[in-house]
């Protein structure tokens, strides 16, 4: 039973320059700095852009596009806009936010790391081991356990991350997200720009170039290769958990959709293959420093890469410490904007659900994420809870939400061309019915092999040789939660009437609206 309050006006973007930046800042993260290239290095170099651009096209840009033609067309967060595309869909946009909430609480605690580590920089603070002052003395890594044993080193810059969180989203769309991602993405740009340029000119920035770009053409024929490719892709856009749907509910009724969704998708590309020239250009430095070679080098991808294989390359280096104040000031403001869209997921969908104003959705939702977040992540078992939670609500969530949502909407409720419509009403760049065959039978077959590969190895292998019950409380827990989450929120009525709205503009689809 729902009340029938009628529907207050959504906030908007000011304009198409705003939502850019902003989805771009939601779309470059730590994934695009620390994942892409140790993913290129390890998968043909060179000749990984082959698939990873197949990829881009087939996939990467679809989905996207395919979240831009729901959000816009029927304005609302991820539950509100599947629920009023079909009523049985409300689940999938709650599990969409649970996925936006599990992610939420743990991606804080990184930024937070990266927000050290800046300070950190101004005197190489880890000295010749930054290994051991990375592990040890700043996370104080102990055993996989759940303890109350907070970390102050952590805890307060992950305080510090979560009321700047709150202060920018409590101000609006507009006045808050907008502003914050106008003025931080450029700054990003530039501030990457000089850390890559500074690379070029170190010592061994060639040989490590040569390392990542030296196509290793064989390996296209490996399929791992290509899996790989699309995970990339897939994982870098922001895709399928619902940003991307509830930021494109807050552009206005007339609006260039597809456009915007390709300098969405190339600046987020380009910004991964600069940073994939940065990252083995600072390789190739550390391996000279070192007389190895680039094969030889350990910790080229993920959390070791940025802060321990960097910290030590900036203690070999002639004026590191500004190059780790400029590099871990820019992971922090990456990490910062994406965090924002994420967390603004969950705020959206509450606001929709119970009536909230944004304030009081950013406030409620901001200090419960960071009670839990502080609780679980700043303690010394917090490394090793934010990696195994990583993997279930990105390998398995992410991945069978965005299954899940190409099946029922190409294959059970056949919408494909309602939304292709609706994206080619309202774009100048239309959209053909290669469309149509990259969501309705490539994407959900490849994203089905990746599910099912994943979930078959963590079934039968587990994960980092973890005990069995901590990979059920935080790995298979996680997917729990996810499950449960999404029919509960479903089972709770709506604060205003979900239905009584009408999808703009008007589609004939037989006068050749879809061409």
């Amino acid at each position: 039973m729902t009340q029938t309050t009628t529907q207050p006006p959504r906030e908007q973007w000011t304009g198409q320059v705003g939502f850019i930046l902003s989805a771009i800042g939601s779309a470059v993260g730590l994934g695009n700095i620390w994942r892409f290239p140790g993913v290129a290095y390890e998968n043909g170099g060179g000749a990984f852009l082959v698939p990873y651009l197949i990829a881009l096209l087939t996939a990467g840009i679809p989905i996207l596009l395919l979240d831009y033609a729901i959000g816009h067309r029927f304005r609302g967060s991820a539950p509100l806009a599947f629920r009023r595309l079909h009523r049985g869909l409300e689940p999938l946009g709650w599990l969409q936010v649970a996925i936006s909430f599990v992610i939420t609480v743990y991606y804080a605690a990184i930024i937070a790391w990266a927000l050290s580590f800046m300070v950190f920089s101004v005197n190489l603070a880890w000295g010749e081991d930054a290994q051991s002052f990375f592990l040890a003395d700043y996370l104080q890594v102990g055993d996989p356990t759940l303890t109350g044993a907070f970390v102050p080193g952590v805890l307060i810059p992950m305080i510090i991350v979560w009321v700047a969180a709150i202060a920018v989203l409590a101000r609006g769309v507009a006045k808050g997200l907008q502003r914050l991602n106008v003025i931080a993405i450029p700054l990003l740009l530039v501030v990457f720009l000089a850390i890559v340029v500074r690379a070029l000119f170190l010592e061994g920035a060639m040989d490590g170039l040569n390392a990542l770009f030296t196509p290793d053409w064989g390996a296209l024929g490996d399929p791992g290769v290509w899996v790989a490719a699309y995970g990339q892709v897939f994982f870098s856009l922001s895709i399928a958990f619902g940003i991307m749907i509830t930021y494109s509910s807050y552009r206005r009724r007339r609006s260039n959709l597809t456009s915007p969704g390709l300098v969405v998708a190339f600046a987020n590309s380009s910004f991964e293959i600069l940073a994939g020239i940065g990252v083995f250009a600072a390789l190739g430095f550390l391996a000279a420093a070192q007389g190895v070679g680039i094969s030889e080098l350990e910790g080229i991808s993920g959390p070791i890469l940025s802060f321990v294989t960097f910290p030590t390359i900036i203690a070999e280096m002639p004026g590191g410490a500004i190059f780790g104040v400029l590099f871990f000031g820019a992971l922090t403001v990456a990490g910062f904007t994406s965090l924002l869209s994420i967390l603004q997921v969950t705020s959206s969908a509450l606001q929709d659900k119970f009536g909230w104003s944004p304030r009081a959705a950013a406030v409620r939702v901001g200090v419960v994420s960071a009670v839990i977040s502080l609780a679980l992540f700043s303690t010394t078992s917090g490394l090793l809870a934010l990696d195994t939670a990583d993997q279930w609500s990105n390998n398995i969530g992410i991945v069978a939400s965005a299954v899940a949502m190409t099946v029922a909407l190409f294959w059970v409720l056949r919408q494909g061309e309602t939304l292709r419509a609706h994206l080619n009403a309202v774009s100048t760049v239309r959209v053909g019915r290669w469309w149509m065959w990259c969501l309705g039978l490539l994407t959900p077959l490849v994203l089905g092999y990746m599910l099912i590969s994943r979930l078959w190895t963590l079934a039968t292998q587990g994960y980092e040789g973890l005990p069995t019950w901590y990979l059920l409380t935080l790995g298979w827990g996680v997917v729990a939660f996810l499950v449960v989450a999404a029919f509960v929120m479903t089972a709770i009525r709506w604060r205003r009437d979900p239905d009584d709205f009408t999808p703009w503009p008007a589609l004939d689809l037989t006068k050749g609206s879809t061409r």
